[in-house]
C-alpha cells in the first residue's frame, strides 16, 4: 500500500464515522443510547420521528460502528457499542458552546432560567448532599434510572411527579437532574416543585458526568 492510498483509505473511515454526528437526528438518538438501551419504538416517540425514519437512522449508526442492537421477543434494542462515545458527544456539546455562544445563552435562558431557577454543577453536588436535609431525584424514565443513576438519587420520572410529589418532604432541599445541561426534564421539574412550595434545584449534570468526576477523583 503506497503512502497516498493509505491516507485516503484511513480518512476515508474517518469521514465516515464523523458522518454518523452530522445528522441532528442521529446526534439525538446517540444523545438517547447514552442514558440506556431503547428499543425503535421509544427513540421513534422521543425524537418524534416515524419507526420507519428512526430505523433508517439506526442503520446508518450501525454502519458506522456506534451501536449495536439485540432481540428480545418481538423488540429490537438499540445501544452504544461503548462508553466512550459518551465522552464524544460531550466534547462536541462543550465546543460547540465555546465556539457559538448563542448556543449557550439559549440552554441559559431556556434550561436555567436565570433569576428563577438556581443552578447546581456536579462539583456543587457534594456540598449540597452532605447531611440528611436534601433529597436528590432523577426524573429521567425509570428504565433510565435503573441503568444507571447517582447514588442516594431517588426515582421520581417527570411524567409522574404530580403522583409522587407527596413522597417528598417539604422539610427538605429537593435537587432534580435529567439527561444533562440540555435536558428540560429537571426543568420542568423544579418549576413545578417551587411552584408547590419547596425548595428545589436544578443538578446542570447527568449520571455520565457524575462518573467522569469520580473517575478522577
Amino acid at each position: 500500500m503506497e503512502s497516498r492510498e493509505f491516507k485516503d483509505f484511513i480518512y476515508n473511515h474517518f469521514s465516515k464515522v464523523s458522518k454518523a454526528f452530522s445528522s441532528p437526528k442521529r446526534f439525538e438518538l446517540l444523545d438517547l443510547l447514552s442514558q440506556s438501551p431503547k428499543t425503535v419504538e421509544v427513540l421513534a416517540k422521543e425524537t418524534s420521528m416515524s419507526v420507519a425514519n428512526t430505523s433508517k437512522h439506526l442503520q446508518s449508526l450501525l454502519e458506522s460502528r456506534l451501536v449495536t442492537f439485540k432481540k428480545e421477543k418481538n423488540f429490537i434494542i438499540y445501544e452504544l457499542v461503548d462508553d466512550s462515545i459518551c465522552d464524544i458527544l460531550s466534547s462536541i456539546k462543550a465546543l460547540t458552546e465555546t465556539q457559538m455562544v448563542e448556543v449557550k445563552l439559549t440552554r441559559l435562558d431556556y434550561i436555567s432560567k436565570p433569576y428563577k431557577i438556581e443552578a447546581l454543577s456536579i462539583e456543587d453536588l457534594p456540598t449540597f448532599l452532605e447531611g440528611e436535609m436534601t433529597e436528590l431525584i432523577d426524573v429521567r424514565p425509570s428504565r433510565e434510572y435503573e441503568a444507571g443513576h447517582i447514588p442516594g438519587a431517588k426515582s421520581i420520572p417527570i411524567t409522574e411527579l404530580k403522583e409522587m410529589i407527596s413522597s417528598l418532604s417539604k422539610d427538605k432541599k429537593v435537587i432534580a437532574y435529567c439527561r444533562g445541561p440540555h435536558c428540560v426534564y429537571a426543568t420542568e421539574a423544579v418549576e413545578y416543585l417551587k411552584e408547590q412550595g419547596y425548595t428545589a434545584y436544578l443538578l446542570e449534570a447527568s449520571v455520565h458526568d457524575w462518573k467522569q468526576i469520580n473517575q478522577n477523583n
